[in-house]
């Protein structure tokens, strides 16, 4: 059967000199491009703010006289031009990294499978730093022309918005999603009718309609389970992201994972690899397994024929992290698969038993494990940390010998870098550094950069960082049912030309958000010491379900509205991908206080040092690997006691080293006014961990240690 797209939606009515920016509109190449986006803030900046940056929506909504105006001044007609010469190129490009480094590995596609994909704001289809992960690795791999094909789901109902309320508990607000108003765009068959895949449960069959975002050169196909054949429960499947209800988690999984597969062959694609973004989706081994099995050949000949193009990536340093399920739910669910395997219902339950204290339970984590030849963790500490945890599984070897290896976290740096950043490195490193990176010798170069000028960048992207900020607050005052001790809470007395800490992340427990806030007295001190003030921005979600999370935030946020912190302590509701891009580019200090060692890796610290912000944080995930003691802090030691002595030895360090180092640097000017000393160890940060933990980097290294050996 021949599929094909439809067509993009032609419902822009706009002036035929600028009439591609519809086309540009349904490709999120142009969220990593700064042009590209402003030739949608152009024209109408207020509007395109308002908006929350949704190209679709801008161009319907935007005024005829607006957009006429902006095809007829020269100025903008000359960036229009020039973003579409480079678009044009870009899709069109031949000899990729891909292609001159890899030949025919760049050929035959890889089958990327996550449960979230963070890509931008306006497609909240993802909750945190997995599925930012995920997003980053798509852009990455359009630019280096990697046959990458995403598959995931459209989630409906999103992710939700979070309000907090004046007494600083979270509510959760699902906000149903127009999909008219997203990239989006249905595939259909060779008929015109609504292209499905479907999956069939003991008792009844499920089926997903495809769509497709375009991401660079990279599509991700996304199923949406609300078609008119499923049940009403069925059609709720894909509603939200990541379902308390065992029941719709393990179906969600079970779609994912062999529907994932079937989305792939009704595409016609074979892929050579195909990857796990956590274990999710790892129902895709056995789907595979039962496609040879059904050839003639036993379930034995097909595991370990397909096992070779597995490959896993674990983001979780402790167990409860990996999804587990009752054994009677794998009967309710998966009970017409075994038959089809040729295997029984014990042998079924053997390729991912795993023994608990309240009972035997189905593995995700051990069926992936199990069955992938590709197997690594996300920093070097998590992947000593995996091989312990999964010992049990290779009980004839010593720890250290455990077939998990490790691939340390990237970020795109063209998404999350500062645009007045860039123009200075092209100034000063060279029009072409993007293209190199990756390269440590580049950095070396990152002297050549005047003090007096990164310093008046770095300037320049706090004060934009507040003044968003303040007017995120006016915005919300507008609404309604905002007492004034929430916006001051939310930012309004922030300055723009004071020591600011960002702490941004899930608000789980073991990331100890309230660790700086332990001696709240001795923090008032500091926010308020004359001369030498600190600000202290706090950002981030709980899960829904999670209480203590929720909690958490409340203690927090109660510090928060005390007078008399002056309104320097700040928590900014309803965290996404905005927001964090002007945190990780604005603030001075990116704070990271995890108990270690249960922060696999993280992200958010890499963007942030990129932006020249200075990571102060515990020797945990990838900064355990980024610090050489000149380009950012630590907190405590490299050791992982008990919680009780952690938390004591970890709170005596932050305050030490907050007082005693970092806040008297910074304020350190010289001569010139400048922070002579502060600017020096910015350099060191830019120098060492920009390409070092890029994720040009990360995807090289997939490919040269992971996806490379998975063609065998």
């Amino acid at each position: 059967m021949t599929i094909f797209k439809t067509r993009l939606p032609n419902n822009f009515d706009l002036p035929r000199r600028i009439n591609r920016l519809g086309e540009l509109a349904y490709n999120l190449w142009w969220t990593w491009q700064p042009q590209a986006q402003r030739l949608f803030s152009h024209i109408d900046g207020e509007l395109w703010e308002r908006l929350a940056h949704n190209p679709i929506l801008f161009l319907r909504e935007a005024g005829r006289s607006s957009l006429n105006e902006a095809a007829q001044k020269s100025e903008y007609l000359e960036n229009y031009d020039q973003v579409f010469t480079d678009f044009d190129a870009y899709m069109a490009q031949k000899g990729t990294w891909c292609d001159k480094n890899q030949g025919s590995f760049c050929k035959k596609p890889i089958a990327y499978f996550s449960m979230e994909f963070g890509l931008h704001e306006t497609l909240p289809i993802y909750s945190g730093g997995l599925g930012v992960l995920a997003g980053d690795h798509l852009k990455e791999a359009s630019d280096l022309g990697l046959p990458l094909k995403g598959i995931g789901f459209l989630y409906a109902e999103g992710y939700f918005s979070q309000r907090i309320s004046e007494d600083g508990w979270q509510d959760a607000l699902n906000n149903p999603l127009n999909f008219d108003d997203l990239p989006l765009v249905p595939m259909v068959d060779d008929e015109g009718e609504p292209l499905t895949v479907s999956v069939e449960f003991p008792d009844r069959k499920v089926s997903a309609r495809l769509l497709e975002v375009r991401v660079g050169r990279i599509p991700l196909y996304l199923m949406d389970s609300d078609v008119p054949t499923n049940a009403p429960e069925d059609r709720k499947l894909s509603s939200r992201l990541y379902w308390s209800d065992i029941n719709f988690r393990i179906a969600q999984e079970v779609l994912l994972g062999v529907g994932g597969v079937r989305v792939m062959r009704a595409l016609g694609h074979d892929p050579s690899v195909w990857h796990m973004n956590e274990g999710h989706a790892a129902f895709q081994i056995l789907e595979r397994a039962r496609e040879v099995v059904e050839t003639g050949k036993t379930f034995a000949e097909a595991i370990e024929e397909t096992r070779v193009n597995n490959v896993f990536t674990t983001h979780t340093p402790v167990p409860a992290g990996n999804d587990e399920f009752p054994l009677w739910m794998i009967d309710k669910y998966l009970g017409a698969l075994w038959p089809q395997l040729g295997l029984s219902r014990d042998e079924f339950v053997d390729l991912a038993r795993n023994q608990q204290s309240w009972g035997e339970t189905f593995s995700m984590g051990v069926l992936a494990l199990r069955h992938s030849d590709g197997k690594n963790g996300v920093s070097e500490l998590h992947g000593r940390v995996a091989r312990g945890m999964w010992n049990f599984l290779w009980k004839d070897l010593k720890k250290e010998d455990v077939p998990i290896g490790y691939v340390t976290n990237g970020v795109h740096t063209s998404t999350w870098l500062a645009r007045r950043l860039g123009i200075l490195y092209s100034e000063y490193l060279g029009a072409d550094w993007l293209d190199r990176l990756d390269d440590p010798s580049l950095w070396e170069q990152i002297d050549n950069i005047p003090d007096k000028e990164l310093w008046e960048v770095r300037n320049h992207l706090k004060r934009k960082m507040v003044f968003y900020m303040m007017e995120r607050t006016r915005r919300r005052w507008m609404q309604g049912g905002f007492h004034p001790v929430q916006a001051i809470a939310s930012g309004a007395l922030l300055e723009p030309y004071v020591l600011t800490i960002g702490f941004a992340r899930r608000f789980a427990t073991y990331k100890r958000a309230n660790l700086i806030l332990s001696e709240l007295d001795r923090v008032l001190g500091l926010l308020n010491r004359p001369n030498q003030p600190l600000q202290i921005i706090f950002a981030g979600k709980a899960h829904p379900a999670d209480e203590p999370g929720k909690q958490l935030i409340q203690g927090v946020y109660r510090a928060v509205k005390k007078a008399e912190n002056g309104g320097r302590l700040v928590f900014l509701e309803d965290y996404d991908m905005n927001v964090a891009r002007y945190l990780v580019q604005g603030v001075d200090v990116w704070l990271n206080t995890p108990r270690r060692p249960n922060e696999a890796s993280g992200t958010s610290g890499m963007k942030a040092a990129m932006n020249g912000a200075l990571n102060f944080s515990v020797l945990d995930g990838w900064w355990r690997e980024a610090y050489n003691g000149s380009n950012g802090w630590a907190i405590g030691d490299d050791v992982a006691p008990d919680t009780e002595s952690q938390d004591e030895g970890d709170i005596a360090s932050l305050y030490a080293t907050l007082e005693n180092e970092i806040i008297p640097l910074y304020y350190d000017r010289d001569a010139n006014g400048l922070p002579a000393k502060w600017l020096k160890m910015v350099k060191n940060n830019l120098r060492t961990i920009t390409p070092q933990f890029s994720m040009r980097r990360m995807v090289k290294e997939y490919v040269e240690q992971l996806y490379l050996p998975a063609r065998k």
